[in-house]
């Protein structure tokens, strides 16, 4: 045998290189968990992406002068030449779209909201709203990313798997990051990188709940292997990995075989919470009869107060169809029947099972949609291009102030002009709330620290009640 000593044994051993840095955050305790760095005010969270970038001036952000105005030309001033997509760019004129839905006041916290959400509109009171969200990306692909993973380029952990990192699992037969996408949904595409660990070890990616047979791919033992048989194979696997572990160091050696035990205990465990039959059905009558369909939207949605309710961490749902250039006006009448109803019934659900005040409930998309009609404007039609200077997103719960509206956009909704909201100042208050400081939640990579936040982000301190 050599008695060669290679560079990760001897850090390793010593008990300070990256080997032994990356293996004490790979492993929790017995129950599965790490310390947050403070107390927080919420354990879980789930995040209701709604991909392709809702229009905020259709939704939430109430502007009459675009009403009084629909039609005129988007004054210089406003814009001041700014950066336009390809798709509007060229454009010989800019005509301002006033919305063809009608806002109302709701709540004692008369939060402005139009008629395609009702059910959104009974719940404002327990709504925190950011008017004043902005981001850097006019494009889907990298302001998804962004969103997602702290940068435009794709490669870096997702949220979720951040927070597996930082955070461990409250349950150690679910994933600590879970994944649903609407099924039958058009849109811009979505990746499997968007809630990957990227550099972080493999037990931290998110696991996708799928509709149908196989709610998780590749769980179901083969034809003629029995659970025995699987056992006495995994504990091989161990054994065979254990040692090539003692010869490499390499903690993804370990990862691995984590990956294997949690996919034997799922087996048990998946079947368990995708089986929705024990719900009443005031259950499916709060969430609407889509509920009873799975890989919808609202089905998503009970599946997601499921597995919260039983430890998972943080559970992600996509919900593609939100990118209206042309045909706004029928389109989002759609993309509100879908999500309306189960977005408000998820928060009520959770609320009245006692999980609303330590889960945190978040609402978005990508970026928002412009003032003026990409395309010809008609008097009862209209498109919206992308517009990432301002966008609105909602949060409830894990200690978020209920009632409250942040930011303001200017008269035109073009520009944001009081309490901005960054992308990074968003990651870094979803991460606060779960009781990780966004500075010190980092990972050692290829000679640099990474975080999801880089080097930016504040808390928004104004949005915590």
């Amino acid at each position: 045998m050599s008695n060669m000593i290679t560079r990760r044994h001897l850090f390793a051993r010593g008990a300070t290189g990256l080997g032994a840095v990356a293996m004490s955050h790979l492993f929790a305790g017995e129950d599965g968990q790490r310390k947050p760095h403070f107390a927080p005010r919420a354990k879980r969270i789930v995040y209701l992406f709604q991909s392709g970038g809702p229009s905020q001036l259709d939704l939430f952000d109430y502007k009459p002068l675009l009403q009084k105005q629909n039609g005129a030309e988007l004054p210089a001033s406003v814009r001041a030449g700014q950066r336009l997509t390809g798709m509007s760019g060229n454009q010989s004129s800019f005509p301002l779209a006033g919305t063809q839905f009608k806002f109302e006041q709701h709540g004692e916290s008369r939060r402005w909201v139009s008629d395609l959400l009702p059910h959104t509109a009974r719940i404002v009171d327990k709504l925190t709203f950011v008017h004043s969200m902005h981001t850097e990306a006019i494009n889907h692909d990298p302001a998804i990313t962004f969103l997602q993973t702290g940068s435009q380029l794709a490669g870096r952990p997702s949220l979720g798997a951040w927070l597996s990192y930082g955070l461990g699992s409250a349950n150690q037969d679910l994933p600590a990051f879970s994944v649903l996408v609407s099924k039958n949904k058009g849109g811009q595409p979505l990746y499997a990188r968007l809630w990957g660990n990227g550099f972080l070890p493999s037990t931290h990616q998110g696991v996708q709940f799928r509709p149908g047979k196989d709610r998780v791919l590749y769980l179901a033992d083969p034809d003629g292997v029995d659970k025995a048989t699987r056992r006495k194979m995994l504990d091989s696997l161990r054994d065979l990995h254990e040692a090539a572990y003692e010869r490499e160091l390499d903690p993804a050696i370990r990862a691995r075989v984590a990956q294997y035990e949690m996919a034997y205990r799922m087996q048990m465990s998946v079947p368990e919470v995708s089986d929705v039959s024990n719900e009443p059905d005031h259950v499916f009558d709060l969430y609407g009869q889509d509920a009873r369909d799975p890989g919808t939207y609202a089905a998503n949605c009970l599946m997601a107060r499921r597995l919260l309710e039983r430890g998972v961490r943080c559970v992600q749902l996509y919900h593609q169809g939100w990118d209206q250039h042309g045909g706004l006006v029928g389109a989002i009448k759609g993309q509100c029947r879908e999500t309306d109803k189960a977005s408000a019934a998820l928060v009520l659900d959770l609320q009245a099972r006692g999980l609303l005040d330590d889960t945190l409930v978040v609402w978005g998309g990508e970026f928002g949609r412009t003032n003026y009609s990409q395309g010809k404007l008609t008097k009862n039609n209209y498109g919206r291009d992308h517009h990432p200077r301002c966008f609105t997103m909602w949060m409830a719960g894990g200690g978020m102030k209920p009632g409250y509206a942040h930011g303001e956009t200017c008269e035109y909704g073009y520009n944001v002009v009081s309490d901005p909201v960054h992308v990074h100042d968003l990651q870094a208050t979803i991460l606060h709330q779960l009781g990780l400081d966004h500075e010190r939640l980092n990972y050692r990579y290829q000679g640099r620290r990474f975080r999801l936040t880089d080097v930016h982000g504040n808390v928004v301190r104004p949005l915590l009640a």
